[in-house]
């Protein structure tokens, strides 16, 4: 049972750090006119986190 509290609350933060840098990414795009850089940021993130949550449920 703990192990599955801390998995949740690890894909919870995760998350929000995603929604943070998806945040971000925009911030990139719209006000810096950085379309390059908003883009990749929103892809590395999301590849990340997906990754991270992957290894946690698999470990």
């Amino acid at each position: 049972m703990q192990a599955f509290i801390y998995d949740f609350l690890f894909i919870v933060t995760s998350i929000f750090i995603l929604f943070k840098a998806i945040g971000y990414g925009i911030y990139e795009v719209k006000e810096l006119q950085n379309k390059s850089g908003g883009i990749f940021v929103i892809v590395f993130s999301f590849l990340v986190v997906i990754f991270f949550d992957i290894i946690i449920l698999l470990k």
